[in-house]
């Protein structure tokens, strides 16, 4: 095929687009590969869906080649099966809902692991058509409260999501491994650096967990891996080991003290060091118990407010808070909210005043390091004091554990503190691409999935979903491959196989590149042929090959005269010149490796 840029619907910018924030937004709307369409909603145009294509291609061979079957559903979804999982509720405002002229629900699907469920469960009755796996490429819809960075989180999509279906537990293992398997190739093909992380299922369920994150700067996502082994994880999926029990039979009696002027750490810190100095060393802020509120907003409009506990030399981590409590939001506590509890004292609020046998009743959920024995100064709920050695399982009993305290480079890994090893964190950002996880059973319950096992005993249908997202994986791979003249796609993924100049005004140079192009054409090449002539200058030419970035570019022009023409690696820059007559044979060599 032979795509010519004098008629290729595509229009090239010069100047970066004003609301782009990453490399991949600027570059994939400069080269006329996207055009916003509303906020979070892009408009593919022909050579971006060229690209597009060739990522769904690459998934699809690789689905294929594991014995997945694809099929499609519909994107206009009825409420009844997401009723039925709670999921019309739990979605809160993420999901589009609307009305058909009959006054019926419906909603654009945002997945559809309910849709899955339910035409198994229609077509298959027996162990023996089990286990099955079946995948769809489609678009999908969320109502994100901030689409950003382009295609890389919008409101529209394309994403690959995939199903098994087995009986028993170790089924479900050898799908997911399989499925694993498979994604590793996958991405292995797609052309960016990727980590494979532990995860959180999130919203959807289910148990063991993966992402595959492609390491990227402006990745939303921190992950974080040891320094000794092999642990790596999402921050959100840290899990803090619980410090041993200590004994605390000779642990002075908690007193309160008076620390006026001190509802921050910082001058708690400075006022313990001067009014109650330690003999070992000076106090810091790891030894406070910080207690923050805030307040839960439920799927179905109902708040509820919620203290973590944790040191003070930490922060709450929103994502971390958020992926314990999916789909639940969370939002600071304001002086309105705080007032509805005047049993608190804001900045010297303790575990005294909190918990659900509380006055309060607040729920009180800490990390995992305010464990049993440990001793904390935090606040004595009276203004300008503040409670000294309070011991935790002595003094108070929080309600539960929560995993919300920021994670930091230097912290102990948590295999590595179980296992008796050195091992630390270090962080690192990367662009969510893929997850796998085991859902379980939890949709087949609802939705009744079973199936009749080998003794003719009705079984639920237990269940892996495994997703990759389509339409970010251009982004995903336009972050890591670009450069100062714009952007430089892996051979598999390229909107062409050769992109053609002709640079010069002379017939006998168009007619020679047109010559080449029909040539690669018929071999079975893709060729992007600039074949505009008049007021397009070889400098603009050239300018809107690297922008558009096709890995071989090919000019057609002054060494026409010794019979040759200049073949360039876009990725490395080298040139090489070759002789007219041998271009053909030596581009497909080189296309074909």
């Amino acid at each position: 095929m032979i795509l010519k840029m004098s008629s290729l619907f595509v229009r090239t910018l010069r100047d970066d687009p004003a609301d782009a924030e990453v490399p991949s937004h600027r570059l994939l709307v400069r080269a006329g590969y996207v055009r916003r369409a509303a906020p979070g909603i892009y408009t593919w145009l022909p050579l971006g869906l060229r690209v597009l294509r060739n990522v769904e291609g690459i998934i699809r061979d690789e689905m294929n080649e594991m014995g997945a079957q694809e099929l499609q559903f519909p994107a206009l979804l009825p409420r009844e099966p997401y009723e039925a999982t709670g999921r019309w509720t739990d979605y809160g405002d993420g999901i589009f809902r609307l009305k058909d002229r009959k006054d019926g629900d419906y909603l654009l699907g945002p997945t559809h692991e309910e849709m899955f469920t339910l035409v198994v469960k229609d077509m298959y009755s027996s162990y023996k058509d089990l286990p099955v796996w079946l995948y769809q490429v489609q678009t999908k819809y969320r109502d994100e409260a901030r689409p950003r960075a382009g295609i890389l989180r919008g409101r529209e999509f394309v994403m690959k999501d995939s199903y098994s279906f087995d009986t028993t537990d170790a089924g479900l293992d050898a799908s997911y491994a399989a499925h694993r398997a498979a994604y590793i190739k996958t991405f292995d093909r797609l052309g960016f650096d990727y980590v494979i992380v532990k995860a959180t299922a999130g919203a959807m369920g289910g148990s063991k967990s993966e992402e595959f994150l492609a390491k990227a700067e402006v990745g939303e996502d921190t992950y974080v891996s040891c320094t000794t082994c092999d642990y790596a994880a999402n921050v959100e999926a840290v899990e803090v080991p619980t410090p041993p029990a200590i004994a605390y039979d000779d642990a002075p009696a908690a007193h309160a003290e008076a620390t006026p002027g001190t509802p921050t750490i910082d001058t708690l810190v400075d006022h313990l060091n001067e009014a109650f100095p330690r003999a070992d060393r000076p106090w810091a802020a790891g030894d406070t118990l910080k207690n923050v509120l805030v307040v839960l907003k439920h799927p179905d409009g109902t708040r509820e407010p919620l203290a973590i506990g944790l040191p003070g030399d930490r922060e709450v981590d929103q994502k971390r808070l958020e992926g314990q409590l999916e789909p639940i939001e969370v939002e600071a506590m304001d002086d309105a909210e705080l007032r509805k509890h005047p049993e608190l004292v804001k900045g010297y609020i303790g575990p005294a005043a909190l918990g659900e046998k509380s006055a309060s009743g607040i729920r009180y959920l800490v990390d995992a390091r305010v464990s049993e024995g440990t001793r904390w100064v935090t606040g004595a709920n009276v203004d300008g004091s503040h409670v000294i050695d309070l011991v935790a399982g002595r003094d108070f009993t929080p309600d539960g554990t929560i995993e919300a305290a920021e994670v930091r480079d230097g912290d102990a890994c948590p295999v590595c503190a179980v296992e008796g090893r050195d091992g630390t964190l270090e962080s690192a950002r990367g662009i969510e691409m893929g997850h796998i996880f085991q859902l379980g059973r939890k949709y087949a319950e609802a939705l009744d999935l079973k199936v009749l096992d080998e003794n003719g005993k009705l079984v639920v249908v237990t269940m892996g979903s495994y997703g990759i997202g389509v339409s970010r994986a251009v982004a995903a791979i336009a972050e890591g491959n670009n450069d100062e003249l714009g952007l430089v796609w892996p051979r598999e993924i390229a909107p062409a196989d050769v992109h053609i100049v002709a640079a010069g005004k002379e017939d006998g140079i168009f007619t020679a590149a047109q010559a080449l192009a029909d040539e690669l054409s018929a071999a079975g090449l893709d060729v992007l042929y600039d074949d505009r002539a008049g007021k397009v200058s070889p400098g603009v030419k050239f300018k809107d090959a690297e922008l558009i970035g096709v890995p071989t570019i090919v000019t057609v022009g002054r060494g026409l005269a010794d019979g040759s023409v200049e073949v360039k690696d876009r990725r490395s820059g080298d040139r090489t010149e070759i002789a007219v007559g041998e271009a053909a044979s030596y581009l497909i060599g080189l296309v074909r490796g």
